[in-house]
């Protein structure tokens, strides 16, 4: 089932998701809806904040950044098979130079900026069968992650950005939260008129 997505400004996306235990309310369902979303919007990842809910949890599908120029043949035969489900994920580290990628996000259509981020991220998350993994990953794989992973921190990728570009794209943001802008895919708007 495709679920809407939370637009800017829906209090959901600021809340630190709490962690949740393998017998979590239809959680196997929910992980297939989140990918089945995910791909409805051509998303690379979506958290469960984004559909409404303050828990750990987020699904990401990599395989569209493998054809990004520049990638060597080994990263993008890497990132074509990056699917994977973090649950309770914990960063436990982030290394390395930071550099700067133009990020967009499925709650914030229509804008992107560059971010920067550290280039490899040590990570300790459970799968959707709850086995623990940590892991190490680096590139575009650590960038998709480290998004994922703000969105159960509640944090977006705008507050990454400076304040000279916070104000370039204010009234874009003020028309997602009033819902004053179109997307292909369900979403649902904190401040839309008429709800």
């Amino acid at each position: 089932m495709i679920l809407s997505i939370v637009g800017y400004g829906d209090p959901v996306l600021r809340k630190v998701g709490d962690n949740i235990t393998q017998d979590y309310a239809g959680l196997q369902e929910l992980i297939q809806n989140m990918y089945e979303t995910m791909y409805s919007a051509s998303g690379v990842g979506l958290a469960a904040p984004q559909v409404g809910l303050p828990i750990r949890l987020f699904v990401i599908d990599a395989a569209p950044f493998a054809e990004l120029e520049g990638n060597t043949e080994e990263e993008a035969a890497f990132l074509r098979t990056l699917k994977k489900t973090f649950i309770n994920a914990k960063i436990l580290k982030e290394e390395g130079e930071e550099w700067s990628f133009n990020e967009g996000c499925l709650s914030i259509p229509d804008i992107h900026e560059g971010v920067k981020r550290k280039e490899r991220i040590t990570i300790e998350y459970y799968d959707e069968n709850f086995v623990r993994h940590e892991e190490v990953f680096d590139g575009l794989a650590a960038r998709v992650i480290q998004h994922e992973y703000d969105h159960i921190e509640g944090v977006l990728f705008t507050d990454k950005i400076s304040s000279l570009k916070k104000k370039l794209i204010s009234k874009k943001l003020t028309n997602i939260l009033e819902g004053k802008i179109f997307t292909d895919y369900k979403m649902r708007f904190a401040q839309k008129k008429g709800r």
